[in-house]
């Protein structure tokens, strides 16, 4: 085969699939009310969590990128497991990181996670603003340079003023990358202020409509979120019909040129 067959049958530009999920540490809550009736079950190790955890990790090899929030990191409420490292392991998803945050002594550790099918060039950890500290994001790059592809994962504050500080804290991290996508729960809904100054900071677009993931019994709010800059042509997006906590998982399909984001380690099955 010649040169320019052989550039002539390369793809101009590669899909990924992507997905965000809180896995409230394992957990599964089906109304309000199980946020008290269940508080000792969410510090205390059992079956249900690694069966809610096994479930997850089925799902996974669908997807190319995934961020995780509110994994455990290796407490008590989770047995003393690494949350991140064993859906990683049990998908058989060749890499993951973790960035642990907040420690409540040895009761729970949330941490935010990535594990992904494409080997990160880097993976960076940021803490970010906030009058309480332990809300952190993580930043993957995928590739170097100009062909890079930088994903973050983060899980923002419940007040809307740390979540204005954070949000643009995190605009400053991306606004240099021109494929870039941020992921995780940001605990508002894209319609909101904040949300309006991380637009207007970055080049991350907003979506086209709002995707409700909590409750996930009965989803109202779209706190939950897949943003892409605009060198990103974000396909879709939808929620997966199971429910691994209080969150539905959010998953979205790109579009990238075929030379950003470096190189997949196998195939998604």
């Amino acid at each position: 085969m010649t040169r320019a067959a052989i550039l002539q049958a390369a793809p101009a530009e590669r899909r990924l699939r992507l997905l965000s999920c809180n896995i409230l540490a394992g957990a599964s809550v089906q109304r309000y009310s199980e946020y008290v009736t269940r508080s000792l079950n969410a510090v205390l190790p059992g079956r249900n969590k690694m069966d809610n955890l096994d479930r997850l990790a089925e799902v996974l090899p669908q997807f190319d990128v995934i961020g995780l929030q509110e994994a455990d990191a290796g407490s008590l409420r989770s047995g003393f497991l690494n949350q991140t490292r064993y859906l990683a392991e049990t998908a058989r998803m060749p890499f993951w990181s973790h960035q642990p945050n907040r420690a409540m002594a040895r009761l729970a550790h949330s941490a935010n996670g990535l594990i992904s099918r494409l080997e990160p060039h880097s993976v960076l950890d940021y803490p970010l603003p906030s009058r309480i500290p332990g809300r952190g994001a993580l930043l993957a790059q995928f590739g170097e340079g100009d062909n890079a592809l930088a994903v973050m994962i983060a899980h923002l504050s419940l007040s809307a003023p740390a979540r204005a500080r954070q949000l643009g804290f995190i605009a400053e991290l991306l606004h240099d990358f021109p494929h870039a996508v941020l992921m995780g729960d940001l605990n508002t809904e894209p319609h909101s202020m904040e949300m309006a100054h991380l637009f207007a900071k970055c080049n991350l677009q907003p979506p086209a409509q709002p995707t409700p993931t909590f409750p996930s019994w009965k989803p109202r709010r779209a706190l939950d979120h897949i943003l892409a800059t605009s060198a990103i042509h974000l396909d879709k997006t939808w929620v997966l019909p199971q429910a691994f906590s209080d969150h539905l998982p959010l998953a979205a399909e790109i579009r990238l040129p075929a030379h950003v984001g470096g190189k997949a380690s196998g195939r998604r099955q």
